[in-house]
């Protein structure tokens, strides 16, 4: 499986709107981190993922792109 790059090493808070979808960025390669730029389609290997969000609330996306709880961080950049 192709790994992605790491676009940071630390989460980026984003207050989120209840029923509002979300593209998270899957390659690492957006410029507009954590959400997807299409700068993907160059590399032909990664999709961005959705996320919708079920309340109003500051959530916690991941940029190192590692984390386990896809696209919310769960810490893994700490172990980078």
């Amino acid at each position: 499986m192709t790994k992605a790059h790491v676009a940071g090493t630390a989460p980026i808070g984003v207050d989120v709107t209840a029923g509002k979808d979300y593209w998270w960025c899957t390659c690492g390669q957006s410029k507009n981190q954590p959400f997807c730029d299409g700068a993907h389609k160059a590399e032909g290997k990664f999709s961005p993922q959705q996320w919708t969000a079920t309340e109003d609330k500051k959530v916690f996306f991941c940029t190192c792109k590692q984390t386990a709880n896809a696209p919310l961080c769960d810490g893994a950049h700490k172990k980078l």
